[in-house]
């Protein structure tokens, strides 16, 4: 999980980087393009052909969908603000998925994650900080960003234990892959040898990292992993000054630290739930909700 946190600003970083010089669509394009071909063969390598039999495709590629949207307009926000500002505000999708949950799943949510995720909003006001001297449309554009993150997590938990997590992992880089490669004629720029590598770089940082991501829970407990998600930021901190020269201010520290706050106590809240309807389902003791 580490190494995945530490590895995944990279990707965005050299999005950021090359931004300026090629179409947004044609990064979005090498994102999934190069992601599916390293995937594709881990997947055939544990699975082999039944990944075409699964019972589910249409709904194995919805998540891609919001996959590529959320991709999409988080790259368009990295054109425009610092690392940190932009992967912070993306982080906003764990307060989504609680409503999402709610609305959409019929999930009972206590009134106390309702109120972390007022705490969070409130987080995302100091980093955003609309009307203010701070403020850049683009931090909407990372708002939007996160509410597909969001969609894109639930879409997943309803596959949940009915696909393994590689063959889902594979089939969600599909719908960017055909879609991104049937518009490339239209938005096409020739890169430079070195620009290509960094094109191959962004797709194989995205396939290696997720990878990475979905094994640490083989091995270890979910409450453990769950807080080391926010070394992403720590790293967006250092790539985006190191880089870019982008320090956050002291309110987008302060609206920062709140996000991982309230982003760690949802996800343990969530890992508790989860606990607790197993042991509901394994004793038959409707107390323990």
């Amino acid at each position: 999980m580490v190494l995945s946190m530490l590895l995944l600003p990279f990707m965005d970083a050299i999005v950021k980087f090359l931004s300026n010089r090629y179409p947004i669509l044609q990064l979005i394009w090498a994102r999934f393009f190069f992601h599916f071909l390293i995937i594709l063969p881990c997947v055939f390598f544990q699975h082999g052909r039944r990944v075409f039999y699964q019972a589910h495709p249409l709904k194995l590629l919805s998540p891609g969908l919001f996959l590529l949207g959320g991709t999409g307009l988080i790259f368009v926000a990295l054109q425009h603000l610092p690392l940190a500002d932009a992967i912070a505000i993306l982080f906003f999708d764990a307060v989504i998925v609680v409503a999402l949950s709610s609305l959409v799943l019929g999930e009972q949510v206590p009134l106390r994650r309702w109120l972390a995720c007022a705490v969070g909003f409130i987080a995302i006001l100091m980093i955003v900080r609309p009307g203010g001297s701070g403020f850049h449309w683009a931090s909407l554009i990372a708002l939007v960003a996160a509410l597909f993150w969001a969609l894109y997590f639930v879409s997943t938990r309803m596959m949940s234990g009915k696909v393994p997590p590689l063959v889902m992992l594979g089939w969600q880089s599909v719908s960017g892959f055909v879609l991104m490669t049937a518009a490339l004629p239209f938005f096409w720029v020739t890169p430079t040898f070195v620009d290509g590598i960094m094109m191959v770089l962004i797709g194989a940082i995205g396939a290696v990292g997720h990878l990475l991501f979905i094994r640490a829970f083989v091995y270890v407990q979910a409450s453990l992993l769950a807080p080391l998600r926010y070394l992403e930021i720590v790293m967006q901190v250092v790539l985006g000054y190191w880089l870019f020269g982008d320090y956050p201010d002291l309110w987008a520290w302060m609206g920062i630290g709140l996000i991982i706050g309230v982003g760690i106590y949802l996800g343990r809240a969530e890992i508790a739930t989860n606990a607790s309807r197993k042991v509901k389902v394994n004793d038959g003791d409707d107390t323990v909700l």
